[in-house]
């Protein structure tokens, strides 16, 4: 599995979007400073995906998150690659007997395929939105991360690198 985290909040995200010609789209705007952060690790081979939505990234959530996956994957080993962030490496990271943490090289996010759910994400369900609370931002990406939960198969699409998963189905 590859894990990843990703910030997500009232701070507006203006996209593209389409409009008849010669009008030009208005999209509300708002520079309110308030986050919440998602947990993710994916497995791009059959497109399972473990998500959790915490109000920190530091490493009690990490942990937490962890022990969610190792609940989840009882009767699995998991290899969890991810990047090198403090908390992924924290000396009281409390790490399942069932996890192996794996570190990706540094600034290389083009190497965890977990970056491409967050893209699809904000593509999908973040657009030119404003979010009167915070609560309303964390029910949407509620909303978006249990979708992407049921639909494996869009999983695997977004996040698996075909070459790799070729790879792996010729050799099993």
């Amino acid at each position: 599995m590859f894990e990843d985290e990703a910030r997500f909040g009232r701070i507006s995200d203006p996209r593209c979007c389409w409009a008849p010609q010669g009008v030009r789209p208005a999209v509300p705007l708002q520079l309110v400073r308030e986050y919440t952060y998602a947990y993710g690790a994916v497995s791009p081979l059959d497109g399972v995906l473990d998500s959790l939505i915490l109000p920190d990234v530091d490493t009690d959530s990490m942990s937490l998150f962890l022990s969610v996956v190792s609940e989840r994957h009882p009767n699995e080993t998991i290899l969890m690659f991810m990047d090198q962030a403090g908390w992924h490496k924290a000396r009281a990271l409390a790490i399942p007997s069932n996890i192996r943490l794996l570190n990706l090289p540094p600034y290389s996010p083009e190497l965890n395929p977990a970056e491409h759910l967050w893209e699809e994400i904000r593509e999908k369900w973040f657009p030119n939105l404003v979010f009167r609370s915070i609560t309303a931002v964390e029910d949407m990406f509620m909303e978006a991360l249990a979708t992407l939960e049921r639909d494996s198969e869009k999983v695997a699409g977004l996040t698996g690198f075909d070459w790799i998963i070729s790879s792996v189905k010729m050799a099993t």
